[in-house]
């Protein structure tokens, strides 16, 4: 419950202050991936010259992109938000055509409805671009943490309350 509570609230800082959440996910993807090129760097003197070519190869191409988001996380951001559009827009399809291959089953209609609704969102942030950048990624991540963390208080919620039947029902057997 308390895990979710903190999630939650993360999601509600980032959905107020969207921009400043979208710069911050820009930096930490550009740290990890130059954490990924030092990984690579490693793995590169674990074995022979082909494998020290391609993974030196690899920690350049990792150290590359790291640097670049975490000297400019405002462009990355702007690379971010066009990845999150693409995403959008690949996933919006995807549900549609399984949406309309599931029409025999049953709830087809809803995978369709989100479909849709991917397309949508994808289609708003791209009219919007590259005004949407400083919002977008922050405010979505948000809005996911959010739902994230709601989810796993009901989640916990629900848990609580299934143990404390448990233990009602076994007391009674016991009387």
């Amino acid at each position: 419950m308390g895990a979710g509570a903190i999630i939650a609230v993360v999601g509600v800082l980032a959905i107020l202050s969207p921009f400043v959440a979208g710069v911050s996910l820009s930096i930490l993807l550009g740290a990890l991936l130059v954490v990924g090129a030092l990984v690579h760097v490693a793995h590169a003197f674990s074995g022979g010259w082909k494998r020290f070519f391609i993974q030196g190869l690899l920690a350049v191409v990792y150290a590359i992109a790291g640097i670049a988001l975490l000297s400019n996380p405002v462009i990355g951001l702007t690379t971010l938000t066009i990845l999150l559009v693409a995403f959008l827009l690949a996933e919006g399809i995807l549900e549609i055509v399984m949406g309309f291959q599931a029409r025999s089953e049953k709830g087809w209609a809803a995978l369709v409805v989100s479909g849709v609704l991917a397309l949508a969102v994808a289609g708003l942030i791209w009219a919007g671009f590259p005004t949407s950048a400083l919002w977008a990624v922050g405010l979505l991540f948000g809005v996911n943490l959010l739902v994230s963390g709601v989810s796993m208080m009901f989640m916990a919620q629900g848990s609580r309350t299934e143990a404390r039947e448990t233990a009602r029902s076994d007391t009674a057997r016991g009387a």
